[in-house]
This record gives C-alpha cells, structure tokens and sequence, in this order.
C-alpha cells in the first residue's frame, strides 16, 4: 500500500514538470494551420446533404429490392396477432382467476399506457421542439 502512494507521488511530480514545459515550434502550427485547405460552410453543408440523399436512396433501393417490405409486412402481422392472442388469453382466463379486479379495468389501463400516455408525450415534445 505505501508503494502506491510513493508511486502516485511521483507521478503527480513527474506530470508537473512535464505540463510546465514550453515547447517551440518555430511558427509550425501557424504554418500548418494555413497549409489546410479552405472549405466554406456552405460547401461542407452542400455535400453532406449530397451524401445524405445519396445514402437514403442507396438504403430505400437496396430495402425494396431485397423484400424488405414483405418483411415489415409479415413482422407487423406477426406482432399484431401476438398482442391480440395474449388479450384473448387474457380476457378468457382472467375470470377463471382469482383476481380481485375485473379483467376490463387492466385492459382500459393498459391501453391507456400503450396508446394515451406515448400520443401525450409526442405531443408534448412536438410542441417544445
């Protein structure tokens, strides 16, 4: 343990001189600096909207030629049919349970958390943004 600390001493030391140092490049930085060359903000922006579009309709091309549509299709019914089954399950069984609270209020709540409650918040950030 004093062997860390004797070692951090010197580190913190060794560090202090080194941040204290003054190294001169002569007018390098300066030199390169100029060297660069010089882009307007207008052309920057102008080809990175270029490389933007170009890379949508690269990814829109290879998304439709490659099914990707068929596959969001066969996804969305997959998914719907799931949520629809697990309710139709839900709604069955609950009565057989012992439940204190009617099936119908957990349905109403849960919709109002998957549908209200996300419709709200976009609403709200729509309006602060």
């Amino acid at each position: 343990m004093a062997m860390t600390d004797k070692d951090d001493i010197l580190l913190e030391g060794f560090f202090k001189q080194a941040a204290q140092q003054q190294i001169e490049d002569n007018g390098f930085t300066e030199r390169v600096m100029q060297s660069l060359p010089d882009r307007k903000v207008e052309e920057v922006r102008r080809l990175s909207r270029l490389w933007t579009w170009f890379c949508i309709i690269l990814g829109a091309g290879l998304f439709f030629a490659f099914g990707g549509m068929q596959i969001v299709k066969v996804a969305t019914t997959g998914l719907t049919h799931m949520i629809l089954t697990a309710l139709e399950v839900f709604v069955v069984t609950a009565p057989t349970a012992e439940i204190p609270v009617n099936p119908w209020v957990i349905l109403l709540l849960m919709a109002f958390v998957l549908v209200y409650l996300p419709y709200q918040t976009a609403r709200r950030l729509s309006s602060v943004l």
